[in-house]
């Protein structure tokens, strides 16, 4: 099989299913390395196809949900919090973006959609002894976030501004939805 058909492949696969396919799992398909595989995807996007990592692998996002762009400041130990509050009010976390004054904008995915993905993100943070994007920019930091409803909307936005001013934080603003 050649790298062409292969990457047809996965992007059928990704097509058919409803839940994330690991690296690992589409590696051991094609019998290649899981290196491969994320070399494959980063081919398939750079030729347009919308894949987005998740915490539990790849998928094709899903275009026809609303978004909006929130900006708060916490520290890091608000950050389970920050996300938990989201995911309550039936939200998607999709990315977290900061603006970095040196390298300017720092984006990272997250497609964090439950608490149990909040718990695998915090966890493998935590493993890894890894930083906050957000640690770099005082605690000032963004997120895409997914919503179906104005309803849930409204409550991510209500309940976001409630835990800025419990820490007693005054940076607070929505950009755009």
């Amino acid at each position: 099989m050649t790298g062409s058909e292969r990457r047809e492949q996965i992007r059928s696969k990704l097509s058919q299913t409803q839940i994330p396919v690991s690296a690992t799992t589409l590696a051991k398909q094609f019998n290649v390395s899981r290196q491969t595989i994320v070399g494959d995807i980063s081919l398939l996007r750079a030729h347009g196809t919308a894949i987005v990592a998740t915490l539990q692998g790849y998928e094709l996002e899903k275009a026809d949900q609303p978004t909006a762009v929130l900006v708060c400041r916490h520290f890091p130990n608000e950050a389970m919090q920050e996300m938990a509050l989201i995911i309550h009010a039936g939200g998607i976390i999709k990315d977290v973006e900061v603006e970095h004054p040196l390298y300017g904008r720092l984006r990272g995915e997250l497609e964090i959609r439950s608490v149990g993905d909040v718990n695998l993100f915090m966890g493998r943070l935590k493993k890894l002894q890894g930083h906050l994007l957000s640690e770099l920019t005082d605690g000032v930091h963004s997120h895409t976030v997914a919503y179906q409803t104005p309803e849930q909307l409204t409550a991510i936005k209500y309940g976001m501004r409630v835990i800025c001013m419990k820490i007693n934080v005054k940076t607070w603003l929505i950009l755009h939805w």
